[in-house]
């Protein structure tokens, strides 16, 4: 009897939350003509801006390791008020992209409150746009054969506990006596094993581009490059702690040197063709200099190598004997003839200098890659469109 009073007490709640007042407005809305309109209630508020990457972007400088660096950030938009409501329609069409965006209300960030999707980026939650059309197309879950998304915990006996992985395998996987290939996808600094899944939306992108047969049906694995987490915040048993970018044991070599325990554990129990061939490796910022790095010391486990943004020049060589010997090391990789090199930045990315100047040492060498220069800085936007180039050359 108290079981079902509390259920038509939480139904009769939820009804009210329908009712109550006028109906909501909506936010975001993509109208017919291509432009975006973002709508804010709240009477009392007296200045209410939006931000977000589907703006043009504004230019920002910062210190990374004494070093005045450039790079873009957000754009901003006000918002007018009438009735309560506040109200702002991009005055262009919006690309078909999937963008983030916030609110600023009197100096402070918020969600859209009108808006249920939201993703968390490190410690930074922001509301989600998403427009079809072109770009973005195989970032919508479709009518296709899904993946399933797993999350998967093993021993890492370097890190001394349990971690978590975010496993995809293609649709039949679980029906089927087939091996696949492997796909191994590393995030940025103070991201996680979830950032591709959320931010990349990499399962959708998986999902698509194989029913369409773009891209050959492979297990892909997220790795988590924190190797002082056991897994994404909330999810571990260390608690309620806010994300961070400053984490111990960040780009100094010991997630590189542990990574043959991921593959030991995938090829261990998941049906994979266990060899070189059949194995790929990329990543974005951070995950980029793992990839980097993670091929040049392992040369005979990875024929394929993505390196998105990568945060080249970063690492302090005298750390750690991964990030030593360079040039030889490099040497040992292309005498083993990878079957793709893959370079992706964006021309307004702050690490592109660092990026030029790697690719200047891989000519001058002679070594083959394939390079794309995209629009853009370091974000998310790029990233995806990285992913989904690259996924398609493999196999």
């Amino acid at each position: 009897m108290i079981a079902a009073s509390l259920l038509l007490a939480s139904n009769i709640f939820a009804q009210q939350a329908l009712q109550w007042g006028a109906a909501p407005a909506v936010s975001p809305e993509i109208n017919a003509d291509g432009t975006v309109t973002f709508r804010y209630q709240n009477p009392k508020a007296i200045k209410v801006q939006v931000t977000g990457d589907f703006l043009p972007p504004k230019d920002v400088t910062f210190n990374m390791n004494g070093q005045e660096m450039h790079m873009q950030a957000p754009g901003t938009a006000d918002l007018k008020e009438k009735n309560g409501i506040w109200e702002y329609t991009t005055d262009f069409k919006v690309p078909s992209e999937m963008y983030n965006y916030t609110f600023i209300v009197d100096g402070t960030n918020t969600i859209d409150p009108l808006n249920v999707w939201v993703n968390r980026d490190v410690a930074s939650l922001t509301s989600v746009l998403l427009v079809g059309g072109g770009t973005a197309d195989n970032y919508f879950i479709k009518d296709v054969p899904h993946g399933t998304v797993s999350k998967v915990w093993y021993d890492s006996k370097t890190a001394g506990f349990d971690r978590r992985l975010t496993v995809y395998t293609p649709a039949g996987y679980e029906t089927s006596k087939t091996k696949y290939p492997v796909l191994y996808v590393l995030h940025g600094i103070g991201g996680d094993e979830d950032a591709w899944v959320t931010q990349g939306r990499a399962a959708q992108i998986l999902d698509n581009l194989i029913a369409q047969g773009k891209a050959k049906p492979m297990i892909v694995v997220f790795t988590n490059g924190n190797i002082s987490q056991e897994a994404a915040p909330l999810e571990n048993s260390t608690g309620y702690n806010v994300p961070t970018m400053a984490l111990p044991k960040t780009m100094e070599g010991t997630f590189e040197t542990a990574f043959p325990e991921i593959v030991n554990f995938i090829d261990g129990r998941y049906r994979t063709i266990a060899k070189k061939a059949s194995r790929a490796i990329c990543g974005l910022s951070m995950g980029g200099c793992h990839s980097l790095y993670i091929s040049l010391n392992y040369p005979d486990m990875f024929n394929y190598v993505g390196l998105f943004s990568a945060a080249i020049g970063v690492s302090d060589s005298s750390v750690s004997p991964i990030y030593q010997d360079l040039d030889k090391k490099l040497e040992v990789l292309f005498s083993k003839k990878p079957a793709l090199y893959y370079i992706a930045i964006g021309n307004t990315d702050f690490l592109y200098q660092a990026k030029t100047d790697y690719r200047a040492r891989l000519d001058k060498a002679g070594y083959p890659y394939e390079y794309w220069e995209t629009d853009g800085g370091h974000i998310w936007r790029n990233w995806r469109k990285y992913l989904n180039a690259y996924v398609q050359k493999l196999f």
